[in-house]
């Protein structure tokens, strides 16, 4: 052993003892320690519960795309017809609010390929369908539906073959489909790998993630400082029997830490209840398997680590202003005032970083852009965190006067804001965060929604065949439908114009005036009459010119009285071309390319469009039935819109807990103090009044900070998606309410603990 091993073993041997006795102070300090301990174990393990819950999205994501993609099928490749070939087409449906994800299936042969979860090939008529769907097909509410397509359902899908376990989806045997209707295959599955993404669906969902986690990171770095009066007073005491500054230094980290371990502890089986009990509550199109529910292994190796590593480190640093003597606690305060600058530099560092985003996002997504965006939001709302302590702190320095329940929390406030702010910097943050969220949401929203001008008064669904059977086979078929009280078809023809040496040509929509004004507007309309839309890349020649339409050149002139409209602007007009009502055709009967059909549905019957569905079903069951509606969203638009609710609600049981145990916690370190103003004949309302502008106020002050930075925020988001610059103040007001009647009812929940405080009993002392 060499002269320099003993004490090096020394120093190490003080190390191990200093944190024994930390873990030993903290599992035995009585009452007051197990409450503390609770507190900071019940804090970290929330926080800790959602960081697992967000590094378990991605392994979701992906386990729901694979599955999706199995499933899938490749319709580019060309294939002759064998013994290991199938027939698919695609049968999507609807019922009142539910997707039906439908495929009608006809094998070729004997080894023809089996679908995802299906277990036998199907004759004719049999269908296998999702549990939900079986589930649903067999209850009251599913009446309507049954019967749709014919089926005789004789199992249901497993799950490799469901997008999640509470999807509706089936696969229905078959014997009618043709090279033409469906789509040949020898075998399911494509590539999992997709397309670049829109860059503003891109810059969404990096401001939805540091929206989300920005507030739980602070949340838990607000819980490991519970009880940090108490702690200090008991490292004092430790102080008096001899410890030196850095051995409370090591106790203090050794409490924490211990807090910490049991904070993942407690995370970890919260995150177990979540994913047991949240795939019930979460909307349908989100559901997922439970064998799918596991955390990305690096990114959980991360939380487990860096929770303790920032548990110990934001203790530390909160030590930095405490000088622990042994006759006493003093908090290096004073006159002493915050300093701004410091606090300035995230919020600069944000600016700069989101600065060359108002020129535009690229056509293209990149590392670069992924990490300039999440750095730069992540910056300022930080900053807000950081800011708020300052902005408090200088304002209620100038406060005075008021009654003394007034004067009670501001003098509370002046004398130590720390704790006040803390929990509110996480409600600031996230309240700026959900505000920048709601300005880029509404930009991309708009770039996603299609405002359709057509006509809903006459013609309220509309029906889009695959085949192209006869428009009177559909008239017929429909218009005795129940809860359809008529139906209106537009024939589609192509046209090609005579003596044209280019080739080009254009298509002429036929149907009556009521159908025609779904898609142009034409003004006045009698049969007989045509018209030239104009505005489209399918520009028909001058009135007068000579066509021939269909596969069979049928010869047709265009009438010189043709006039020339403008087309409806909605997303299924057409795009330039002929309209005719069926006289102007003068007999002539081209063979049609497509046929769409609307159906004007009964007002009385709340299940028309279903009944309308089943109708359309019958006839063919590949053919799409859609709702003709004034405003349209992308698909992929409202799945974002349902994780952003999951997300926001997530985030207002955060504020909500953080606030509860927040104020708990600072009752419970003044209860003495609360207990000798009863005595001394303070009112227990005064003191109600006087916890609830202790909250107020730096609550007030941190929405004011919040719609600033977020509405600052949201303006250079949309200005980055290429959108005109807007604020929905309703919105902005309704978050601002919704974020602070969390925090008023959470305080009031509180309550009852003050008034049990402040007893006489809360005088007794050790």
């Amino acid at each position: 052993m060499t002269a320099g091993d003993a004490p090096r073993r020394g120093t190490a041997g003080r190390w191990v003892t200093d944190l024994a006795l930390g873990l030993r102070m903290s599992v035995a300090g009585g009452r007051s320690g197990w409450a503390r301990l609770a507190m900071i174990s019940a804090g970290v393990g929330l926080g800790v519960a959602m960081l697992f819950v967000a590094v378990t999205v991605p392994a979701l994501s992906a386990a729901r795309s694979d599955r999706l993609a199995n499933r899938a099928h490749d319709t580019s490749a060309e294939l002759p017809r064998a013994d290991d070939t199938v027939l698919i087409a695609e049968a999507n449906s609807q019922y009142r609010d539910r997707t039906i994800h439908g495929r009608l299936v006809q094998p070729e042969g004997g080894r023809a390929p089996l679908p995802p979860g299906v277990t036998r090939q199907l004759a004719p008529g049999e269908m296998v369908a999702s549990p939900a769907l079986a589930r649903l097909l067999d209850s009251d509410e599913g009446a309507l539906l049954r019967g749709r397509w014919g089926e005789r359902v004789v199992g249901t899908i497993g799950d490799a073959g469901l997008a999640g376990p509470r999807e509706y989806a089936f696969y229905l045997g078959t014997d009618r489909l043709t090279e033409e209707t469906g789509t040949r295959l020898r075998s399911f599955g494509i590539n999992p790998g997709g397309g670049a993404m829109d860059p503003a669906l891109l810059l969404l969902g990096l401001v939805a993630l540091a929206v989300l986690l920005v507030p739980i990171v602070i949340f838990v770095t607000t819980a490991v400082r519970f009880g940090g009066d108490a702690r200090d007073r008991q490292l004092a005491a430790v102080r008096l029997v001899g410890a030196d500054t850095a051995m409370t230094r090591r106790i203090a980290a050794s409490e924490t830490l211990v807090g910490a371990l049991l904070g993942l502890v407690v995370g970890g089986l919260l995150y177990l209840l979540v994913g047991l009990v949240a795939g019930r509550f979460v909307p349908a199109g989100m559901s997922y398997f439970l064998a799918d529910y596991r955390p990305v292994p690096v990114l959980a190796v991360l939380v487990v680590v860096l929770v303790p590593v920032v548990a110990v480190l934001v203790t530390l640093s909160a030590l930095r202003r405490v000088a622990v003597e042994p006759l006493g606690v003093v908090r290096l305060s004073g006159d002493r005032h915050r300093r701004l600058w410091w606090r300035l530099i995230l919020p600069v560092v944000g600016l700069a970083l989101l600065y060359p985003l108002l020129g535009g996002l690229p056509e293209q997504g990149s590392a670069f852009l992924e990490f300039q965006v999440l750095t730069g939001v992540t910056a300022l709302l930080v900053g807000v965190a950081l800011l708020l302590p300052w902005v408090v702190e200088a304002t209620v320095r100038r406060l005075g006067g008021g009654g003394v329940a007034w004067q009670l929390a501001v003098r509370r406030l002046q004398l130590d804001s720390g704790t006040a702010v803390r929990a509110v910097s996480g409600i600031a943050v996230s309240v700026a965060g959900v505000i920048a969220l709601q300005g880029l949401l509404a930009a991309v929203q708009a770039q996603y929604t299609a405002e359709t001008a057509r006509d809903n008064t006459q013609f309220q669904a509309l029906v889009l065949p695959r085949a192209s059977d006869p428009d009177e086979d559909w008239s017929a078929a429909l218009a005795g439908a129940p809860g359809v009280d008529a139906v209106g078809a537009l024939t589609s023809v192509r046209a090609t114009p005579v003596n044209d040496p280019s080739g080009s040509y254009t298509f002429m929509d036929v149907g009556d005036c009521a159908v025609l004004r779904q898609i142009a507007e034409i003004g006045t309309c009698a049969d007989g009459d045509t018209f030239v839309v104009s505005g489209g890349y399918e520009m028909p020649g001058e009135p007068g010119s000579d066509y021939a339409l269909g596969e069979t050149a049928r010869p047709w002139t265009l009438p010189a009285t043709a006039r020339t409209v403008p087309a409806s602007g909605g997303i299924f007009t057409t795009a330039g071309g002929i309209l005719a009502t069926p006289a102007a055709l003068a007999g002539v009967r081209p063979v049609a390319s497509s046929v769409d059909v609307y159906v004007a549905l009964d007002p009385t019957d709340p299940d028309a469009l279903d009944r309308l569905r089943n109708q359309t079903a019958q006839v063919d069951p590949t053919a799409m039935v859609d709702r003709i509606e004034r405003r349209t969203i992308a698909g992929v638009l409202v799945n974002i819109r349902q994780t952003l609710l999951v997300g926001a609600v997530a985030l207002l049981v955060l504020i909500g807990t953080s606030m509860l145990i927040n104020v708990a916690e600072q009752l419970r370190e003044r209860r003495r103090l609360l207990a000798v103003l009863v005595a001394f004949g303070t009112r227990r309302g005064v003191l109600t009044r006087s916890v609830l502008c202790q909250v107020a106020i730096p609550v007030s002050l941190g929405l004011v900070l919040a719609v600033a930075t977020g509405t600052g925020l949201a303006a250079i988001l949309q200005t980055a998606a290429n959108s005109p610059v807007r604020f929905d103040w309703v919105g902005i007001g309704v978050t601002s309410a919704a974020a602070a009647a969390v925090v008023l009812l959470t305080t009031s929940a509180s309550l009852p603990l003050l008034w049990r405080l402040t007893r006489p009993g809360g005088l007794r002392t050790e």
